[in-house]
């Protein structure tokens, strides 16, 4: 009898890719002997990965513009286009945290510039449907730095945003992938959760979080009303809220968002077990992540979930969740460095599919 497995695994962040990934589950599983189908559907939840998870899911092609990166320095970034005109970005792209070396980071000094030039750059090439990605920056601008890309880009020489706005970007929509839910001003907000993870220092983080609030009391005042407390208006140290505040942007689970895309649900049918994971899983798992969002969906038609990770943590709080499975697949004291290797987790993953058909 035939055995179809959907495999939806995100990246191994820092090691492999959702493509690699899954293409190291699809290859053990034939090696496992028997009938098998594989379904590999590549992940992401808005963050790495995202730009060409999304473009696949959408039968799209890939485009690039040069635009300026945190530092204002050039560089070549990438976007989507989707057959009916829709572009994917992927923000990170173009502010991402890994674009700066550790001693660079001062989201005092990164701006999202790049991330306007990327949109007005799709804008141009006729897109008005946009699906962004919020994950992995390394700025805390609230956006700032996009919305003046967006102006010197897209409004008359001398104009403003309104001005940009008045034209082709106004008739543009906007969907933000994102999971974060976080506001964007005070205790829960972009700068007190999320500065640290992007350099500032404990001495930065009241003038970022003093940057951000003028802005918005600025804006609110412009227009009338405030989206900078909407869940989400934090995320990418408060990119979201531009988007929402200034382009009327809606947000959704970058998760789900996918999932539909790739058409998850109407896969399922006949499917023996789905197969999800990502470089480290644990209790933060279940807060909405997509391993967590892909056994809902499976467990809502009956289908079991295996969740393979690089590490595997809280294993008993993962398994009352419902996943039918958890497995760890880097060996108990294996080094880091060495776990990290792809040619290493591959083997690992393998190793790891052969033990699960075994038992």
């Amino acid at each position: 009898m035939k055995r179809k497995y959907i495999i939806a695994v995100d990246s191994f962040k820092g090691c492999l890719t959702s493509e690699e990934a899954e293409a190291a589950v699809a290859d053990a599983l034939r090696h496992g002997g028997g009938d098998v189908e594989t379904a590999c559907m590549p992940m992401s939840d808005g963050g790495e990965g995202m730009l060409e998870a999304f473009t696949a899911a959408m039968g799209g092609k890939i485009e690039g513009a040069y635009v300026h990166d945190l530092m204002m320095r050039r560089r070549w970034a990438e976007y989507g286009v989707a057959p009916d005109g829709t572009a994917v970005i992927e923000t990170a792209k173009a502010c991402g945290l890994t674009l700066l070396a550790t001693e660079e980071r001062n989201p005092l000094r990164a701006t999202t510039y790049g991330v306007g030039e990327l949109v007005a750059a799709a804008v141009r090439r006729g897109c008005r449907r946009f699906i962004i990605g919020l994950g992995g920056s390394g700025t805390s601008d609230a956006g700032i730095g996009m919305l003046r890309a967006l102006t010197d880009r897209l409004a008359p020489r001398g104009g403003t945003i309104d001005d940009a706005l008045g034209g082709s970007l106004g008739q543009c929509r906007f969907t933000l992938a994102c999971d974060v839910e976080n506001p964007l001003l005070g205790g829960n907000g972009a700068a007190a959760v999320f500065g640290r993870q992007k350099g500032a220092t404990p001495d930065m983080l009241p003038a970022i979080e003093r940057r951000a609030g003028r802005f918005a009391r600025a804006s609110a005042l412009h227009f009338g009303f405030d989206r900078s407390r909407q869940p989400g208006a934090g995320a990418a140290g408060g990119l979201g809220y531009a988007f929402m505040q200034y382009l009327d942007a809606e947000t959704r689970s970058g998760a789900d968002l996918l999932l539909d895309l790739c058409g998850f649900d109407g896969a399922l049918a006949g499917a023996t077990a789905v197969i999800t994971g990502e470089g480290r899983a644990d209790r933060q798992t279940l807060m909405g992540k997509l391993p967590l969002r892909v056994m809902q969906r499976a467990k809502h038609q009956g289908v079991p979930t295996w969740l393979l990770a690089g590490r595997a943590d809280d294993k008993e709080k993962l398994t009352e969740a419902g996943f039918d499975k958890v497995i760890s697949v880097t060996p108990e004291g294996t080094p880091m460095t060495e776990a990290l290797k792809k040619d290493v987790a591959k083997r690992n993953i393998h190793a790891a599919i052969a033990s699960i058909l075994r038992s």
